[in-house]
């Protein structure tokens, strides 16, 4: 069995998801960031295999996401986060054209075919309105708990009316209408259609096609799916894997490579000759990789008496190692010698200890 996992590096929580050959999901995690990226990855990531009873040595390919995406020093490759949440919401629900990820620190609208491939998308990366970092500064001003707004804002009768857009401002308005005598679910309904009209104007930017899927950690939110539905007019997408929505994408690209790389492998091929005169070559790869030996297209030939193929035709074979193929570094010029290859060495998987 293969496995493959994600990794999506957020800037408040960072997720990891463990995949196998079918694509289900076998293990997940979910931390703080923090301030050490780094670390966050690799407790992530740990703690998606202990969730998933797997070993490091199991998992075949990590592909890291979000905006510390480059900080997962253990993983094989990086994919932004707009195409992970693509990807992901279409696997999760088949029927998406349109995704908003509404993160910590910012919020995307993204318009996707019918096999995750991003089409379109916008964000508003110059500023935290309309995010989760909105609904946090409302929290403290309250005093409240983050997992309590969205239940608390569904008790409003008469929701007031915030005029700014700018987060900084928001805790000086909310402590406003605090003094005004206004209830504190009616604020809070406030602030979630505020943020609703600023995801709504985003999603037109882009867009806006049946069905949407809402992804990122604010889709736990229930206030917020509320606004979303009430604003678009039609029921939004959501599910309980929709804060993991970026390393499911993640790790349904790792197995994407892992699949391509078994289905890619050449036969098996005669080590002995039966003719006086005969040549042998190498079999033509999809694509070759560094770390071999030879040239991407070897050939040899022998003369005389029946005998096996000299070193350099055998080596023209792949490594039978396990992910050897992309984790093995450009070969030299002195590719002749045979059998000969030079391998970097991997950046070190967090250890369990």
């Amino acid at each position: 069995m293969e496995y493959a996992a994600g990794v999506d590096v957020g800037s408040t929580q960072t997720k990891a998801v463990l995949l196998n050959e079918t694509r289900e999901i076998v293990g997940r995690a979910l931390i703080d960031t923090g301030a050490n990226v780094v670390q966050a990855a690799e407790n992530a990531y740990l703690e998606a295999l202990k969730s998933g009873d797997l070993r490091e040595e199991e998992v075949e390919y990590v592909i890291g996401t979000g905006y510390g995406r480059y900080k997962v020093t253990f993983g094989d490759a990086q994919v932004t986060e707009i195409s992970c949440h693509g990807r992901g919401a279409v696997h999760m629900f088949p029927g998406t054209q349109t995704v908003l990820d509404m993160g910590g620190q910012d919020t995307k609208g993204i318009r996707v075919n019918s096999k995750g491939e991003i089409l379109d998308f916008c964000m508003n990366d110059k500023c935290a309105a309309g995010t989760g970092r909105f609904l946090g500064a409302a929290a403290q001003a309250l005093e409240i708990p983050l997992d309590e707004l969205g239940p608390t804002s569904l008790k409003a009768e008469r929701p007031v009316r915030i005029s700014t857009t700018c987060t900084v401002f928001a805790e000086s308005e909310v402590i406003s209408w605090l003094g005004k005598g206004k209830k504190i679910e009616d604020i809070l309904l406030g602030v979630h259609q505020s943020m609703g009209s600023r995801s709504l104007g985003l999603l037109r930017r882009v867009g806006i096609e049946r069905e949407v899927t809402f992804t990122g950690g604010v889709a736990r939110n229930v206030g917020m799916v509320s606004v979303l539905n009430e604003v678009l007019g039609f029921p939004v997408n959501v599910s309980e894997e929709s804060q993991f929505m970026g390393a499911l994408g993640a790790g349904l690209f790792a197995m994407d490579r892992i699949l391509a790389r078994l289905t890619s492998r050449p036969p098996r091929r005669s080590t002995t000759t039966t003719s006086s005169s005969s040549s042998c070559s190498s079999p033509a790869a999809p694509s070759w990789r560094p770390g071999s030996a030879t040239s991407p297209t070897t050939s040899c030939s022998s003369r005389g008496a029946t005998r096996s193929p000299p070193p350099s035709c055998a080596s023209a074979s792949r490594p039978s190692a396990k992910r050897t193929a992309w984790r093995t570094s450009t070969p030299s010029s002195a590719a002749s010698t045979a059998g000969a290859s030079s391998r970097r060495t991997r950046p070190r998987r967090p250890s369990r200890g």
